[in-house]
């Protein structure tokens, strides 16, 4: 399920950096960005009643809603964007959470050196946005970074483990 959510979640993040870079409009990637959130909350809700993972389903719920977040600011043409900054200030520290418990495991929590790779990768883009949303970080460089994590972060794991089985490392 999660793996399917990865490569759902790559037509969001692409577009948008498709977007920064000048390609694209704001409200075609608004809409793709909403749907991506709406499948990313479902996928959160599914994750946790019937594949009993609270863990995962946690991380896709916070980004699931930010992702909605960004749908609204593209759609409605805001142009203060740091209340979405806020919003992904609060996804980059839940995040690096996430990144610290696989790096460390826990009782519960097998040590995973990719998912800690991938959820920091995860906080340094949202922390990215944050400072991009209050004037501090260049659009352009948000998007190189999301490019960039399109594919380590979303389409390595997701399609390494439908076709392997497991991780990369």
């Amino acid at each position: 399920m999660t793996t399917a959510i990865l490569i759902a979640i790559s037509l969001m993040w692409f577009p948008v950096a498709l977007f920064f870079l000048g390609y694209g409009e704001a409200r075609g990637t608004g809409f793709a960005t909403g749907i991506v959130g709406i499948i990313t909350i479902l996928g959160a809700v599914l994750q946790a009643a019937v594949f009993n993972d609270p863990l995962t389903a946690g991380l896709l719920f916070v980004h699931g809603i930010f992702y909605a977040c960004v749908s609204y600011s593209l759609l409605s043409g805001l142009e203060d964007l740091r209340s979405l900054g806020n919003v992904s200030l609060t996804v980059a520290l839940v995040s690096t959470i996430y990144a610290i418990i696989y790096f460390t495991g826990t009782l519960l929590v097998e040590k995973n050196n990719y998912l800690g790779l991938a959820c920091a990768g995860y906080a340094v883009l949202t922390f990215e946005v944050w400072l991009n949303a209050h004037g501090r970080f260049p659009a352009k460089a948000v998007a190189w970074s999301l490019i960039v994590w399109v594919a380590l972060g979303l389409w390595v794991p997701a399609f390494w483990l439908m076709t392997n089985g497991i991780l990369p490392f």
